[in-house]
């Protein structure tokens, strides 16, 4: 296996030049939480507020880009094969945010070659301006059942609904992940949810669960109210934020925002974007199939 920790890093480094990106991932234990509308308002919403967002979409269908009524005519892997440039790829949906598709390239990483590796690293240096935030939002239909980019991410947001199905299956996939490839942290977002006191309240039972299983610990991440305005948003390809800026479910995805941007460990315990490429390509080679879905 080829050693990455050497020049790859110096290949990103050019992305270093302002304060580090926080990467946080975007997981659910199924469809039909709203996980790309979210992550999608939840861009707009930092955009607003001055920082440049960069979505990693793992997505083939129906993304955040779909979200804008923006249409990815090309992806990642294109760029790693010297067809596209990394600017012909990433779309500019709205001020301050940018997509890029990458669900070829997510479900490949380990087979990439170190050249193709190099080239990766490479066209992510010429991403300009850097990303103050990163969010991605991963694939469910991954062959490993759940992406690299979670176990790599400074932080893995699992979004639930608040209904038995739902809680269910996020428990089944945290307890996956922890079982397999002992990731211990995760962050729970409970969206559609009809009282802040109902998202706490889910929140503590499967973080209790969790807990007494010695899984993992489980922090509360926000939650996204029931809102009839974030549904006519997201029919004109709106961020609520734009449209109905005082409404319930623009003011959530605000105190998610801040809250996101002042969680432990960025700074302090990671290397950004550059320690993140390198954790993902090291992973990639490691994970066994087989343990994951244990």
């Amino acid at each position: 296996m080829a050693d990455f920790r050497g020049d790859q890093a110096s290949g990103l480094r050019r992305l270093l030049q302002r304060p580090q990106s926080r990467i946080v991932t975007f997981s659910a234990g199924s469809v039909g939480v709203g996980k790309s509308v979210l992550v999608a308002n939840l861009a707009a919403t930092l955009a607003g507020q001055g920082r440049e967002v960069l979505v990693v979409d793992e997505s083939v269908k129906h993304g955040v880009a779909t979200f804008y009524g923006a249409f990815a005519a090309y992806d990642l892997q294109q760029v790693i094969d010297r067809e596209r440039s990394i600017a012909e790829v990433i779309l500019s949906v709205a001020p301050g945010i940018r997509v890029l598709p990458a669900a070829r390239v997510v479900k490949q990483l380990a087979r990439l070659t170190a050249a193709e590796q190099r080239i990766l690293l490479d066209c992510l240096g010429e991403i300009r301006p850097a990303a103050d935030v990163v969010l991605v939002d991963t694939s469910l239909d991954h062959p490993l059942g759940f992406s690299p980019l979670g176990l790599a991410a400074h932080d893995t947001v699992i979004v639930v609904l608040p209904n038995s199905r739902s809680i269910t299956e996020a428990y089944a996939l945290i307890k996956k992940v922890s079982l397999g490839y002992a990731r211990r942290h995760f962050r729970i977002l409970v969206n559609k949810v009809r009282t802040t006191v109902d998202a706490h309240a889910i929140h503590d039972n499967i973080a209790q669960v969790t807990s007494s299983r010695r899984l993992a610990r489980l922090d509360y991440a926000g939650c996204v109210p029931f809102d009839e305005h974030l549904q006519q948003a997201s029919r004109l390809c709106q961020p609520v934020a734009s449209l109905f800026p005082n409404s319930p479910a623009a003011k959530a995805y605000r105190i998610v925002a801040n809250e996101l941007l002042n969680w432990p460990g960025a700074e302090d315990d990671f290397g950004g974007l550059e320690d993140f490429v390198q954790q993902l390509l090291h992973l990639c080679h490691r994970i066994d199939p087989v343990a994951i879905y244990a």
